[in-house]
C-alpha cells in the first residue's frame, strides 16, 4: 500500500501510509467525502488533530478523512443561557480556543488548557484533565450521521457522557464513527474568575483551597506549567511530548478491589454507586515502572531497544524516542499492562483509539 504517512498526522508519530487522504477544511467538503467514501464502500478512518490515536505500521486501507475545518464564532446575544455561546469547527485547534475563551473573560475552559488535538475530538473522548471536562461546559454537538445520510445535532443530555466516554465513542468502530463531528457549541460564563477548581494539585499550585475560584488567567497559566512538568504540553524538540498523551485511562474498580490495594493508594469517587477510581500513574509506578522506562535494558527487559520507553516526566505517557514504530509503542505498553495486572490483579484499558493494531 502507498500513499501518505499517517505518522505525520499524529502526535506520537507512528503510523504507517493511508491508501487515500482526503483534507476536508469546511462542512460541506468533510460531508462529501464521507458520503464518497461510504458510497465506495471504503473503510473510513477520521483523524483531525491525531493526539488521540495510534495507528498501526501498517497504515488504513482505506479513505482517510483528514478534517481541517477551522474558526469560531461568539454569541452573547441571548441572555437566558447566562453567559455566552462560542460554536467552534471541527479542526479548531483546541488550545487556541482556550486560550481565546480566557482572554476575553468566558469562564469555563481554562483548566483544559495545553491539551493537544482538535476541538470536534473533545465531546467523543469527553476530553478531561485537573477535574474538568468538556461535558460540563458543552451545549451541543453538529453531526453528519453516516446511517441516516442527515446532519443531526445532540444536545448535552442526549450525548450521554462519561468519564473519557459519550454516545459518540461508543457508536465509534475501528475509528469509523456513526456521527462525525462537524461542529461544537459551548456554553460559557461571563467574568474572569474561573470554575471552582476541584483538582488538589492544581489548588495547591494557586495557593487556594479545593473549591474556591481563582483569576482563569492565573488557572491557565498553572495547568500549563504542570502540564508542561509532565510533557503533556507539545513541544517539538522534546520527545517526552511524543506521545498519544496519558496512555491508560485511570481504573474505576469496585470497592472491594480497591480495599485490597495499599491504604496510600489514591481513591477518587466514580461517579457510580460501590465503585472507585484509581490512578494509573500510581498503579504503574508501584508496579515497578519508572518514569523513562524502556530507556535502558531494565530488569532484563530491552522493551522497544530505547526507540520508545515511557516519559521521562509521567508514567502515563508512552513515548516516541525518535524513530520508533506503532510496535515499539505498544511493546513499552504491554509490559506495563501486564506488570500492573501481575502486582495489583487490575488489568489497564488504553485511552487512545488503536487503529489496525492492538495491544
Amino acid at each position: 500500500m502507498t500513499g501518505t504517512r499517517l505518522a505525520d498526522l499524529t502526535t506520537a508519530r507512528v503510523g504507517g501510509p493511508a491508501r487515500t487522504l482526503v483534507a476536508a477544511s469546511t462542512e460541506s467538503e468533510i460531508v462529501e467525502a464521507v458520503r464518497a467514501a461510504d458510497a465506495a464502500g471504503e473503510p473510513l478512518l477520521i483523524i483531525s488533530g491525531g493526539s488521540n490515536l495510534l495507528i498501526g505500521d501498517d497504515g488504513f486501507d482505506g479513505t482517510v478523512v483528514h478534517i481541517t475545518s477551522t474558526g469560531f464564532t461568539v454569541n452573547d446575544d441571548d441572555a437566558t443561557c447566562g453567559g455566552v455561546m462560542v460554536k467552534a469547527q471541527a479542526g479548531q485547534d483546541w488550545d487556541e480556543l482556550v486560550r481565546y475563551t480566557v482572554m476575553h473573560a468566558f469562564s469555563g475552559l481554562e483548566a483544559l488548557s495545553g491539551i493537544p488535538g482538535s476541538t470536534g475530538a473533545t465531546p467523543v473522548q469527553n476530553v478531561g484533565a485537573y477535574g474538568s471536562d468538556v461535558s460540563q461546559t458543552i451545549a451541543t454537538v453538529r453531526t453528519y450521521d453516516r446511517e441516516t445520510d442527515s446532519i443531526r445535532s445532540f444536545t448535552n443530555f442526549e450525548l450521554k457522557f462519561g468519564y473519557r466516554d459519550s454516545l459518540l465513542k461508543r457508536s465509534t468502530v475501528d475509528g469509523s464513527p456513526r456521527y462525525v463531528v462537524l461542529s461544537v457549541e459551548f456554553q460559557l460564563g461571563l467574568g474572569r474568575l474561573s470554575k471552582p477548581v476541584r483538582y488538589a494539585e492544581l489548588a495547591r499550585a494557586l495557593g487556594i483551597e479545593v473549591g474556591a475560584r481563582a483569576y482563569a488567567n492565573d488557572v491557565r497559566r498553572e495547568v500549563l506549567k504542570l502540564r508542561a512538568g509532565k510533557g503533556m504540553v507539545l513541544d517539538a524538540p522534546d520527545p517526552d511530548t511524543w506521545s498519544t498523551g496519558s496512555f491508560f485511562t485511570n481504573p474505576i474498580v469496585a470497592q472491594e478491589t480497591a480495599d485490597r490495594l495499599p491504604d496510600e493508594a489514591p481513591r477518587y469517587p466514580s461517579g457510580a454507586d460501590g465503585q472507585v477510581k484509581l490512578s494509573a500513574a500510581w498503579l504503574i509506578e508501584h508496579a515497578g515502572f519508572s518514569k523513562g522506562f524502556g530507556l535502558a535494558d531494565d530488569d532484563g527487559h530491552a522493551a522497544a531497544g530505547g526507540r520508545a520507553s515511557l516519559s521521562t516526566k509521567h508514567t502515563l505517557a508512552v513515548t516516541n524516542r525518535g524513530g520508533a514504530s506503532a510496535s515499539d509503542l505498544l511493546a513499552v505498553a504491554g509490559l506495563v499492562r501486564d506488570g500492573v495486572e501481575r502486582t495489583f490483579g487490575i488489568r489497564l484499558e488504553p485511552e487512545p483509539l488503536l487503529i489496525n493494531c492492538k495491544l
